[in-house]
């Protein structure tokens, strides 16, 4: 089956947060018929299968053997979704419920838009606010929709890089696209010691 919208999960070592990033997703104004969930555990050691193993029936789940780095493991997701979109959802974030809904709405009714990228409120460990964050300011890899075809068309995300991969793609990606701002913070980026996204420099994080 192939579904409009493809969300790709990289985690490892997540048993604390994945379970929240789950229900986020499958809660979804949009509708689960109308998007896929791959995560890609990249050899986690902890709970974080036995917690997934309780989505199982509403996620596709590929285990990496050995630890392969998260740009790797990233492209091992891209590779195996089947949605005309795809965005990235980090497994120690959560969503707001009509997230998909919108970032939808907005590049399927723009078609010349290659990607879109909303705001997001940074929340701290106990999911409490920290501040609004304006995704052209402060851009992260998370809370971007992408045309699949233009993913892939500038090669996916460069593996040699296991920091700041993101900023990488972006590079890339921004000289051959654009990525257009949704004014809503429809994602939660979690601010808390073990981010296993590199969007933010540590100064910004603490």
């Amino acid at each position: 089956m192939n579904y409009e919208i493809s969300v790709i999960i990289p985690t490892f070592n997540r048993e604390k947060y994945i379970g929240r990033c789950m229900r986020s997703l499958l809660t979804q104004s949009i509708g689960t018929d109308n998007f896929e969930i791959i995560i890609i555990d990249d050899g986690s050691t902890d709970d974080t299968q036995k917690i997934l193993n309780a989505f199982k029936e509403d996620i596709k789940i590929l285990e990496n053997k050995k630890n392969l780095g998260l740009p790797a493991s990233l492209n091992k997701g891209i590779k195996a979704c089947t949605g005309k979109y795809v965005v990235r959802v980090d497994s120690d974030d959560y969503v707001n419920k009509d997230f998909l809904k919108i970032l939808h709405l907005f590049i399927a009714h723009n078609k010349d838009f290659s990607a879109a990228a909303c705001d997001y409120y940074l929340v701290d460990n106990d999911e409490n606010f920290v501040e609004r964050v304006n995704c052209e300011e402060k851009p992260i890899g998370c809370g971007i929709i992408f045309k699949k075809k233009d993913l892939i068309s500038i090669g996916l995300y460069n593996e040699k890089f296991l920091l700041n991969e993101e900023k990488e793609l972006r590079k890339r990606f921004e000289n051959k696209f654009s990525i257009q701002r949704v004014p809503l913070p429809l994602y939660r980026y979690r601010k808390h010691d073990e981010n296993m996204s590199n969007e933010l420099n540590e100064n910004e994080k603490n």
